[in-house]
This record gives C-alpha cells, sequence and structure tokens, in this order.
C-alpha cells in the first residue's frame, strides 16, 4: 500500500506555494483575505495561480495555506472557510463552463507537490459522470447507508457515509441534508481525511465537487489499491474492505 512519502529538507527549501516565495509561481489571480496588500506578496491566507502545466485551457490551484501544510488534515478552520469561498466564486461566477473542484494528495493520486492544494479545471460542459447522475441517487445512497449503518459523521448538516457499493475501500460520500454550506462539508472532509489516517495511515486520496442545478455533493476516494487491468479494462472493482468495516473504522469503533 502506498503512503504519501515523508517529508524532506529539500522539499521545505524548495518549496514553491509557501509565503514569501510568490514569485516562484505564476502571477496570482486571487488572494484571501483581499486586505490591501499587493499582488505576489505574503500576507495572504489562501492563494490562486494559474497551473504552470495545465491539462487543460483553463486550470488553476487554489493554495490552501502559507504554511507549508501538507494534508488536508491539517488545515485551519478559517482556511477551510476561505478555500470554500474561492471554489464558490469560482462556480457561480464563471458563465456557462463547468468548474470541477479537486484534490488529489499524495504522490500516488496525481499530486506533483506535498503542500496542500487543490485544483480548478474548467470544462465546457458537465462531465459524463455528473450528466449520469440522478437527483434522487443520493437520496437513495443516504437511505441505505442508514440501515447498513455506514454513517461515519453528520454535522452542520452535512452526513458522510461509506459507499455501499463502493469501487475502492473508504470510497466515502459527503452529502448536504438541509441548507448545509461547502464549508461545512470541507471541514468535515478534513475530519474524515485526519481519521483515515489514524486508521491506515498517510495514504494518498482523491476528492472531487460534483454539483448541478439539483445540488452538489463531494466524493472521497482513498488509494489504498492499485488500479489494475480488471478495474481499468473491465470496469469491475475489487474492494478488500467491506464499507461495514470501513465505517466501523472511520467512526473510531
Amino acid at each position: 500500500m502506498a503512503e504519501v512519502e515523508p517529508e524532506t529538507s529539500e522539499e521545505l527549501e524548495s518549496c514553491p506555494f509557501c509565503e514569501g516565495r510568490e514569485d516562484r509561481t505564476p502571477p496570482e489571480v486571487l488572494a484571501l483575505p483581499a486586505g490591501d496588500r499587493s499582488p505576489d506578496t505574503p500576507g495572504w491566507r489562501v492563494r490562486v495561480v494559474p497551473n504552470l502545466y495545465p491539462a487543460f485551457e483553463r486550470q488553476e490551484v487554489v493554495i490552501h495555506s502559507p504554511r507549508h501544510v501538507r494534508t488536508f488534515a491539517d488545515l485551519a478552520d478559517d482556511e477551510i472557510d476561505l478555500v470554500a469561498e474561492v471554489w464558490g466564486t469560482r462556480m457561480s461566477g464563471e458563465g456557462p463552463s463547468y468548474v470541477h473542484p479537486l484534490i488529489n494528495e499524495g504522490r500516488a493520486a496525481g499530486a506533483s507537490l506535498p503542500h496542500s492544494h487543490s485544483q480548478l479545471v474548467w470544462l465546457p460542459e458537465p462531465p459524463p459522470a455528473v450528466a449520469a447522475e440522478r437527483p434522487e441517487a443520493l437520496t437513495e445512497l443516504l437511505s441505505a447507508a442508514r440501515e447498513q449503518r455506514l454513517v461515519v459523521a453528520e454535522v452542520e448538516g452535512v452526513a458522510a457515509f461509506c459507499h455501499p457499493v463502493g469501487r475502492l475501500p473508504y470510497e466515502t460520500l459527503i452529502v448536504p441534508e438541509a441548507e448545509a454550506t461547502l464549508a461545512a462539508a470541507l471541514r468535515l472532509l478534513r475530519e474524515l481525511v485526519a481519521r483515515l489516517r489514524r486508521a491506515e495511515g498517510a495514504v494518498p486520496w482523491n476528492a472531487w465537487l460534483h454539483h448541478d442545478n439539483s445540488g452538489w455533493h463531494i466524493e472521497l476516494l482513498p488509494r489504498l489499491s492499485v488500479l489494475a487491468g480488471l478495474e481499468l479494462g473491465a470496469g469491475i472493482y475489487v474492494n478488500s474492505v467491506p464499507p461495514e468495516q470501513a465505517a466501523e473504522n472511520l467512526r473510531g469503533g
């Protein structure tokens, strides 16, 4: 099982996302809090820059903290709230494009730098995974999760539960039940990552936000397994940790 690589002195000396090294990234497009600071100078809490090596025409990096934080689990409340504000601003103000927010933590999950960050990818339309979702599917999944005792936590109008038929171990959904905020969902994601680290160690993981006119939710997919020909070629997934056990582990039971 792959784990996030330990911190090195070279990493600390060269990280371009740390405060005071703003000249090592492309010019920022947004920083919070705005204040009266000049662009690309210290004094920010969350900073947004274009991706230096974009896979799409428009792709931005959201740097979660001026501190060298290596995991989402160690972010402060105000940093998470500002990340949620950036995501929400970008999703609501970009015309007809679909903005896909995602987090990759750990090299095995696709992260090229260990400093905690997320990415925003602009797509011309909702991706197939979003377009294929039924509005009532999340309600059905949550109902099934309650019956099977797969709910891990419920806070601030947001519920997190292990997927009843998850593709990989610990696949988890974070779903708003009421007038919940994105910030509350990201704070719950932080808690899940912390619990995952206690249960399995510093494993790599991916998370993303799906959103449309009917609602939104976050999907968390830890990378405890390596995808091979069966999964990639046939779409058949072998989950080595039953969702009931995964939920119990994340509850701390």
